[in-house]
């Protein structure tokens, strides 16, 4: 019986790359962005964890996304396409207003914009703000819409409509919105509106930048240590608070959603020839190593392997400054490999299938004293001995059905494929 060419799967893992640590984001926004620099009390977060935010803004008082469509500040600085990221957020009211009026005045303009920031650059990631109710509704239009008159009414409502507008745009949402009503909820004492009832405290706008960290760094914000003048109670507990609605769910606001993902399977075509299949997703460039010393850039390559053994591939996916990775080992036997001297004619087994037994005929009598290994199709030992006459008997009784390889001695091309009734 010859050595056949088999492939055993020992495992597959997905390796994430740490993140670049410096980050360029651009905020489009109004008063809700401006009271208290926000970008900059990110960019002192950031610093204060070893990270870095380089950023800009345009927030000019009550502005709207349409305002930012046709203002020529925003357009130019959305065109210089250096950001990694572009922070979007509307009027404070609008997004909570009837569906009507959200589909006719908001959507059409987060589209836009985001259509023109994936326009200057294709690497940069729109992230929508969610803000907040106001603390007792909105007093100003709750006589013609009753679900903005209280905070909970007018909240659920942002939070519904930022969130379609990141679903609709294949975005990422900042649930600012959504860590204030945790902290509303949990710790009452924590003030995060100002006189107004309306514009964020010290404290509120600590707690937007704490999930603006969390989204753009993908990192826990417990570890952030800049407190932005708060007591270290308080700021502990936003901290808690964002790490809870923003970092530990980070997928449900699509965080890494659209990054490269590697996956790829493969496929034996005998004599050690592999075809891989690429099943990444996000990705538009590759890099495979074949664990031999070779590489290839193709999506789909085809290798050959000339020696026996066990290879690691990896294959890295990328997606701008992104990259992701996955690995299989395989093990491989090349079919044509002649018997060696020591080894002219290679051992009968039989029967095959077998039943409840094997014998193994050796000529050779130089293999008398080695061992021998029988591993299951998924490369698990499951019975060892060694030769004590040039005839051996093995008890396969206890063994489920199925394909088995039978290494005999130390060589690699010394394996053989057994059957199991």
């Amino acid at each position: 019986m010859k050595p056949v060419a088999i492939f055993l799967s020992l495992f597959i893992s997905t390796i994430a790359f740490t993140q670049n640590s410096n980050k360029k984001v651009l905020f489009l926004g109004n008063s809700y962005t401006y009271v208290n620099d926000l970008p900059f009390m990110l960019s002192k977060i950031a610093n204060s964890t070893g990270d870095t935010v380089v950023y800009d803004s345009n927030t000019p008082g009550g502005y709207t996304l349409q305002g930012h469509y046709t203002n020529s500040t925003s357009l130019s600085k959305i065109g210089l396409g250096k950001w990694d990221y572009v922070v979007l957020q509307e009027q404070s009211q609008l997004p909570s207003f009837p569906e009507i009026d959200v589909i006719t005045s908001v959507y059409p303009y987060a589209k836009k914009l985001d259509s023109i920031i994936n326009e200057k650059n294709n690497c940069a990631e729109t992230i929508f703000y969610m803000t907040w109710g106001r603390k007792n509704g909105d007093a100003s239009n709750c006589a013609f819409w009753p679900p903005v008159c209280t905070y909970n009414g007018m909240d659920s409502l942002l939070n519904l409509r930022y969130q379609k507008m990141a679903d609709s745009f294949n975005a990422i949402v900042s649930p600012v919105g959504a860590v204030w009503n945790y902290i509303i909820k949990n710790y009452t004492d924590i003030e995060l509106y100002s006189s107004d009832q309306s514009h964020p405290s010290l404290a509120g706008t600590f707690a937007a930048a704490c999930s603006f960290y969390a989204v753009i760094f993908k990192k826990d914000p417990t570890k952030i240590t800049f407190n932005s003048g708060l007591n270290d109670i308080d700021a502990n507990r936003i901290k808690t608070a964002a790490k809870t609605v923003v970092y530990d769910s980070l997928q449900k606001w699509h965080v890494g959603e659209y990054d490269a993902k590697a996956s790829f399977t493969f496929i034996d075509s005998t004599n050690g020839k592999i075809i891989f299949k690429n099943q990444s997703a996000n990705a538009n460039s590759y890099v495979w190593y074949f664990g031999d010393g070779n590489s290839s850039s193709n999506t789909n390559p085809v290798h050959t392997y000339t020696t026996n053994g066990n290879y690691t591939v990896k294959l890295l996916a990328n997606k701008c400054s992104v990259k992701d990775s996955a690995t299989q080992t395989i093990h491989i036997v090349v079919s044509s490999n002649p018997p060696t001297a020591n080894d002219a004619k290679p051992p009968s087994i039989f029967p095959i299938p077998a039943t409840n037994s094997i014998f193994i005929q050796l000529y050779n009598n130089n293999l008398i004293g080695k061992e021998y290994n029988l591993f299951s199709s998924a490369g698990k030992l499951v019975l060892k001995g060694s030769f004590k006459t040039t005839k051996e008997k093995i008890i396969l009784n206890k063994l489920q059905p199925g394909l088995y390889i039978l290494k005999i001695g130390e060589k690699n091309d010394n394996l053989y494929k057994i059957i199991k009734q």
